[in-house]
């Protein structure tokens, strides 16, 4: 028996499949009747209890359909956990606190006594899906059961996309893996997040009258204020002229989300097709919204069986089309084999493991809070040369760098830093040699893919510039942003593709387009205007920049943050570094006094020689590991 309440209970309805879905099922099984069942189960929930949801994914591959069905029962399980308004609040946050730590002890295994996660841990194992990515969406149903309420359009659209966007992203790497990438251009990524918004309104309009029972209202104030009375209106299930123009507003606004022509342009037909598809069903859902009337708020609408025909019909004759002429690769069904390649799930939420201790013992200094720097930048140079000092190609003195950022990282945890940013990879890296540039660009792949850090408290945040960079790289990218974001403990900023001056020449592009709407007056901007403008206007300033490899410059790296930065310059390499010289170089930081332009409180003391900037340039010693 299960250690924990069975997600949903479904009733052991005969159901009518097809052939092909049949022997997917099959192809994926083998001859585990257990792991059989526990995907039919899927697929049967999937068509009871959302049959959009199950058309859409008849319209792929029949050897795609039993994880896309195990992907979708498992947030579907999860809702119904953390919306059964029959136990308290705190019940149902335990028992999804509960799902999630028992997938977390089942992945590893590849089975589980619960036939949702039984099917879930082996399409993660078979299609090498990393649930980790899931945490942060399953820590927000979990809090979900206190309720949510939104002050505006851009908090509801965050814990909308927190929700949505990692589920969606494993579907398109179940694509990707079958050798269909479903990748996305730069100019594409925001109508792409904004279609996810219109999912997740249309389907809160849609149960809207379950979400008012349980006393749930799912709408930012901003919207709800546009009509005055609306809320309580909704809050007494009363409908209203009110309420009326509010539906109105926002299904006109979630018809304008999701119907967006360039987002499948250049993309392969086949995901090309269930995009529109869903698209038509979710505007013919919005049509039975706004046809409600006051029965909205008793019921959820659905559209009419035959306009749901009238969108299927043609749908399934373009996807058959399309996969017809397309090669798939979908892995086999290998009793035991995915039980020894399991990738990492989603820790329990909440839970982050310590980084793992230093292989010398040796512990992190003690710094004083008040003397902490908040942000340590690093200049991590002489990776080629660490690899022509040994006779190597270039390329394995960046992978033996790499190594070094994971040391680093974990330091940088050690000793409680907030903000850690490495230089990545320059605008200038560019002119390197076309193989070094590749290697670079296919390690930096390598490591987002490990997701070396996915069970420590750090949020990895990218700068930089995106129109060179390979587009499965940067959806690598936007990838551990997005399922990171929520973490609260070190904000690991990497560098990629990015130069300061580059920076400023699109932070001043920005003030002048703002300027010229108007909406700023040039001659009244201040260096608060210039930094509200910046890629990462929160980005704080940084305190310490750290240099290895003996040069001492600061190339073009962060510009307008390190104005005040103390300089810190090694003559080791970069690759020959450890946590240990990071704690080196924050104890040096805490040894000097900064003044930022101001009379030195100590007579004699050494004032900054040029300008008001405190920040001093000092070479360490060549001592400690990295000297």
């Amino acid at each position: 028996m299960s250690d924990v309440p069975p997600a949903t209970t479904a009733p052991a309805d005969r159901e009518a499949t097809s052939e092909p879905s049949e022997r997917a099922d099959r192809q994926v099984t083998g001859d585990d009747p257990a792991l059989r069942a526990a995907y039919r189960l899927c697929r049967r929930r999937t068509r009871a209890q959302d049959p959009a949801e199950y058309a859409l994914i008849q319209l792929v591959p029949a050897a795609l359909r039993p994880a896309l069905h195990a992907l979708w029962a498992a947030a579907n399980a999860l809702d119904d956990l953390g919306d059964d308004s029959t136990v308290p609040a705190a019940e149902r946050a335990a028992r999804v606190e509960a799902w999630i730590s028992a997938l977390h002890r089942e992945l590893p295994g590849g089975t589980s006594p619960d036939p949702v996660r039984h099917a879930l841990v082996d399409t993660a194992n078979r299609w090498r899906l990393d649930l980790s990515e899931l945490r942060d969406a399953m820590a927000q149903v979990r809090d979900d059961t206190r309720g949510r309420q939104f002050a505006d359009w851009a908090q509801w659209r965050a814990w909308g996309r927190d929700n949505l966007l990692p589920w969606f992203g494993l579907v398109r790497t179940v694509f990707d893996r079958a050798g269909v990438p479903v990748a996305l251009r730069m100019d594409t990524r925001e109508t792409y997040e904004e279609f996810l918004d219109g999912v997740r309104l249309t389907d809160i309009l849609t149960d809207l009258s379950a979400d008012l029972a349980q006393g749930d209202l799912l709408l930012p104030a901003e919207a709800l204020d546009l009509h005055p009375g609306s809320a309580a209106d909704l809050a007494q299930r009363r409908w209203s002229p009110a309420v009326a123009a509010l539906v109105t507003r926002l299904t006109g606004l979630a018809r304008r989300w999701v119907s967006q022509e360039s987002l499948t342009r250049g993309m392969h037909p086949g995901p090309a097709t269930v995009l529109h598809t869903m698209a038509a069903l979710l505007c013919a859902q919005l049509d039975a919204v706004d046809a409600a009337g006051p029965d909205l708020l008793r019921s959820a609408p659905r559209p009419a069986l035959r306009t749901r025909a009238r969108i299927l019909a043609p749908a399934r004759a373009r996807a058959a089309l399309a996969w017809s002429l397309t090669p798939l690769t979908a892995p086999p069904h290998r009793p035991g084999a995915s039980r020894a390649s399991a990738p990492a799930g989603p820790a329990p939420t909440g839970a982050f493991r310590l980084p793992p201790p230093h292989p010398s013992g040796e512990r992190p200094p003690e710094i004083p809070p008040g003397l902490m720097p908040a942000h340590v930048a690093v200049i991590m140079d002489g990776n080629g040369r660490w690899a022509q000092q040994r006779g190597l190609p270039r390329h394995a003195g960046h992978r033996a760098g790499a190594s070094t950022v994971r040391e680093v990282v974990h330091g940088a945890l050690d000793i409680g830093l907030r903000h850690l940013t490495l230089y990545t990879f320059s605008t200038e890296n560019w002119h390197r040699e076309p193989e070094e540039v590749d290697a670079i660009l296919g390690l930096l792949r390598d490591e987002l893919a490990e997701n070396p850090f996915r069970d420590l408290d750090v949020r990895l945040r990218w700068h930089g510039r995106a129109g060179r960079l390979p587009p499965d790289l940067v959806d690598l990218l936007h990838l551990r942003e997005r399922t990171t974001r929520a973490r609260t403990g070190l904000t690991l900023t990497m560098c990629i593709d990015y130069g300061g001056r580059d920076e400023l020449t699109r932070t001043a592009a920005a003030l002048a387009q703002r300027a010229r709407a108007g909406r700023l007056e040039p001659g009244l901007i201040a260096e608060d205007d210039f930094a509200e403008h910046l890629p990462h206007p929160d980005m704080p300033d940084v305190d310490l920049l750290w240099r290895t490899g003996g040069e001492q410059r600061v190339s073009n790296f962060l510009p307008w943050h390190t104005a005040y930065a103390e300089l810190y310059f090694t003559p080791g390499l970069w690759p020959d570094a450890d946590r240990r010289d990071l704690w080196q170089a924050v104890s040096a930081y805490t040894l000097r006094q900064r003044h930022h332009g101001a009379t030195p409180a100590t007579t004699g003391e050494l004032a900054a020689a040029d300008g008001p900037s405190a920040g001093r340039c000092v070479t360490a010693p060549g001592t400690g590991s990295g000297g």
